[in-house]
């Protein structure tokens, strides 16, 4: 044996994942934190399918998602997007300087 082979190097932690926002996201949640923000309506005008748009539930959406690659992706990627200004957007207000009122008269 080599010496390289009796040395343990740590593996990373599977759990960190930096790039992926949606790891260890449930489409479930991703669709209850869209409704929640934006209801069925505007989620219909944004991706038009029929299970936004006609008598919508969480469980059609849920199965029409699984089954349909395209749709879900239209879903994971809005959610990401709107993670990632809630984000920015936070960032942004803590970084800028308190605002002075003017003084009254």
């Amino acid at each position: 044996m080599g010496p390289f082979l009796s040395q343990k190097i740590p593996m990373p932690s599977p759990s960190v994942h930096p790039r992926d926002p949606l790891h260890g996201v449930t489409l479930e949640s991703i669709l209850e934190q869209l409704i929640t923000r934006f209801g069925w309506s505007e989620m219909a005008n944004r991706i038009p399918i029929r299970c936004f748009q006609f008598n919508p539930s969480l469980k059609s959406s849920l199965t029409f998602l699984r089954k349909t690659p395209w749709a879900r992706q239209r879903v994971e990627d809005w959610f990401t997007y709107e993670q990632w200004n809630k984000s920015t957007a936070s960032l942004v207000d803590s970084l800028s300087p308190p605002v002075a009122s003017s003084p009254k008269e």
